[in-house]
């Protein structure tokens, strides 16, 4: 099985209908989860070049509360990435047991810990972070089902970067299971991820390209999502589970094949 996650982030531009378009689109597509950002925008450095954007798109308790009501209603599970700890308890407070952890926020131990304590499955990305980094967090990460994902933070990332052996490095290193958080353009390397076994995918969605923001161009617009969790989905049942059996098929064409020849005497040579 492969979880695969639909990363809404910040792609609904701040707009509730597109919010509830994003949960539509993941749950048609078929995706397990569909994920959002939860975060202050006031708490953002005064000099960050986006902090009008987070102004613009940052989702409070009550809009929060819709999104997750509307996740159920449709039949999609509900994801997201707090960017703190009090956001992380809003989220508890509101039943969410699923927990995404950001790459930045991998050395934030009041957060991880705070996770540990209250949440039940916990994806963990790892861009930007060295190993002892992330050593540090899957330590305190104990007690919950922990994915970890191997990430780039490069947005969009070249397909030259994307070093999809690293998540064999991490699941030999860490003995859990692994996964990868996308951020190229298309949808090729998710599914040459799927190929190498990851557990998790997660991959950015929108609803247009062209739509205000810095993640649409490295997003799976419908179209795209569609055709890659339908195409994730048959990797995963080719891969198979790695016991050489013979298959019902496999055996007639045994018996057939070997004895195709059979009533053609060989002639001894004396």
């Amino acid at each position: 099985m492969c979880i695969i996650i639909a990363e809404a982030g910040e792609n609904h531009c701040g707009n509730m209908e597109y919010c509830k378009q994003l949960i539509q689109l993941s749950k048609n597509a078929g995706c397990d989860y569909v994920k959002f950002q939860y975060y202050d925008a006031s708490r953002t450095s005064l000099d960050d070049p986006e902090r009008d954007w987070f102004f613009k798109v940052q989702l409070n308790e009550e809009k929060l509360k819709t999104l997750i009501n509307e996740s159920n209603r449709v039949g999609i599970k509900f994801l997201c990435t707090p960017w703190e700890r009090s956001n992380a308890e809003i989220l508890n407070k509101l039943n969410v047991k699923d927990m995404k952890i950001a790459s930045f926020h991998i050395t934030d131990y009041d957060l991880i810990e705070y996770v540990n304590k209250y949440f039940n499955r916990v994806f963990l990305s790892t861009g930007m972070s060295s190993i002892d980094e992330i050593e540090r967090a899957v330590a305190k990460l104990d007690k919950v089902d922990l994915y970890l994902l191997h990430c780039v933070s490069e947005y969009p990332l070249a397909a030259g970067r994307v070093n999809l052996k690293v998540m064999d490095f991490l699941h030999d290193t860490f003995q859990c299971r692994v996964g990868y958080s996308d951020h190229t353009i298309g949808i090729l390397a998710p599914l040459a991820a799927a190929a190498r076994g990851a557990a998790v995918i997660e991959k950015h969605i929108t609803l247009n390209h062209a739509f205000e923001g810095t993640d649409h161009v490295l997003s799976a617009d419908p179209a795209e999502l569609k055709l890659m969790v339908e195409q994730i989905r048959s990797t995963v049942r080719m891969l198979g589970d790695g016991k050489k059996r013979l298959t019902a098929k496999e055996k007639e064409n045994q018996n057939f094949l070997r004895n195709r020849f059979a009533h053609h005497s060989i002639r001894e040579i004396s």
